[in-house]
């Protein structure tokens, strides 16, 4: 608000400035044109004397009524001098305050040769300050015989800035009264969003991630406050995302270490009989086993939050990755029954990655189509060669994914199968983790689906330039 008051002070000190030079320039002008029409009319009335050689003025009543009338219609004061500068004629008559002193010799030298514009006192002869035009008075044969003045208050001009101060600060005074209103108003609407913003996020900080702040513009402040609610929503989610990890984890770790010890304490206190104890033995083992991959799943997941997954190139075919990763779930295909589709045409494409990495990421997309596969339906895997990249399709029928979650497949700890009903084991970050490594090897991944019928992930490499097998290792 203080710029805006700033603003019109300026504003009304040089509008007062533009304004009184405006109008005194006016009136100068104005005090100059009357002077040259007297000087005109006043050498239309000399006369010469031939015997002395001097001028004087004819029908000086004459002159003198046109003085009065040009007096009255510039409220000037015009009198007219001979060369010593004194007063021969004035608008005011004999009796006036021009015939009682000379005009000073600097300023009829003045007139004389250059002409005069003065805001003075002229020389004395006025107690206070006039604006002043003097013009050369010449005979028809060109001797100059005296000079016109031309005169008129300056309070005029005082008069009239106080006028125009007056306008001005009765306008500045309506336009501030608006102007804080307006101000006012819009501070407040500006205000009050970012208020509920502090608000909202004060709620964040104490664990409550439901606040909306509500959007009632389209400018910057209704942007702000759009993007102030996705992050809402997002922070949400992830609070959601990491409790659910955190029960998740919990139930992960809970469920094997209760098996182990109701196991090992059976065992130790003869519970379990000497001939049953090598079956629970194996049950512990795999129980074992499946911390010992939820624990490399959390340093896998560790490495990649701190950047920290680092790569070992080198050639390999793709193909040759797809076959041990099929062998490896072979029982549990056979189990299902299901029909393998599409490996019996996989063209040989080498690509320069690290081959390990590459097998994690065959390794989880097989093992969630043979988790999620119908008894007895199929998994279609297809690798292609499309250009200067190696596409690598794994497709399985059954329930396949809704459109819904799609959007939410590839996002850390996130869980399609909420009843864990069929993914009994998975913890959510097999695919992020997937992607992740795509991504480091410069590739994308993809997923489709038909909810009912079937759910297709697909992946691409960049190939090898030239490609050639890998070079035997001992």
């Amino acid at each position: 608000m203080s710029i805006v008051l700033i603003s019109f002070l300026l504003l009304g000190t040089m509008l007062l400035f533009f304004i009184s030079q405006y109008w005194q320039n006016d009136k100068n002008e104005l005090l100059r044109r009357n002077a040259e029409s007297i000087s005109a009319l006043t050498q239309k009335s000399l006369v010469e004397d031939a015997d002395t050689g001097t001028y004087y003025i004819s029908n000086r009543y004459v002159l003198q009524g046109f003085l009065s009338t040009f007096s009255d219609s510039s409220n000037a004061d015009i009198f007219i001098t001979d060369v010593q500068g004194k007063t021969l004629l004035c608008s005011e008559g004999g009796n006036c305050i021009h015939t009682q002193q000379s005009i000073p010799d600097k300023i009829m030298k003045d007139v004389l040769n250059n002409g005069f514009v003065s805001t003075s006192n002229l020389g004395g002869i006025y107690p206070y300050s006039h604006f002043t035009v003097g013009v050369p008075v010449t005979s028809e044969s060109g001797v100059q015989v005296g000079a016109v003045f031309t005169s008129t208050d300056a309070l005029y001009l005082t008069s009239f800035r106080n006028d125009v101060l007056k306008m001005f600060l009765f306008a500045a005074i309506a336009a501030l009264t608006i102007s804080f209103f307006a101000v006012g108003l819009f501070s407040y609407k500006m205000v009050r969003p970012l208020r509920e913003m502090a608000e909202a996020a004060r709620c964040f900080g104490s664990g409550d991630f439901s606040r909306r702040v509500p959007v009632t513009s389209d400018d910057e402040i209704g942007e702000l406050a759009v993007a102030f609610n996705n992050m809402a929503a997002s922070l949400s989610s992830s609070e959601g995302t990491r409790r659910s990890f955190i029960a998740n984890v919990s139930h992960e770790l809970k469920t094997p270490m209760t098996t182990i010890a109701g196991f090992i304490d059976g065992i130790l206190d003869g519970t379990i009989p000497p001939d049953k104890q090598n079956y629970y033995l194996k049950i512990v083992s795999d129980e074992v086993k499946r911390l010992s991959r939820l624990v490399k799943t959390m340093l896998d997941l560790s490495r990649i939050d701190n950047g920290e997954l680092r790569m070992n190139k080198t050639c390999f075919e793709l193909r040759d990755i797809i076959l041990s990763v099929m062998i490896t779930f072979e029982d549990s295909i056979e189990k299902k029954e299901v029909e393998i589709r599409g490996l019996e045409d996989a063209p040989a494409i080498f690509v320069d990655g690290d081959p390990d990495m590459i097998h994690q990421v065959v390794y989880n997309l097989v093992e969630n189509a043979v988790k999620f596969v119908n008894p007895q339906g199929y998994i279609d895997v297809r690798v292609l060669n499309k250009g200067t990249k190696a596409v690598v399709k794994i497709r399985n029928s059954g329930q396949g994914i809704s459109a819904d979650e799609i959007p939410l497949i590839f996002d850390k700890f996130y869980k399609t199968d909420k009843s864990r009903s069929m993914d009994k084991n998975g913890m959510g970050l097999g695919l992020y983790i997937v992607r992740t490594i795509i991504k480091l090897h410069g590739g994308d991944i993809t997923v489709s689906s038909v909810e009912g019928e079937y759910c297709e992930f697909e992946f691409w490499l960049p190939k090898q330039p030239e490609e050639q097998p890998p070079l035997l290792k001992e």
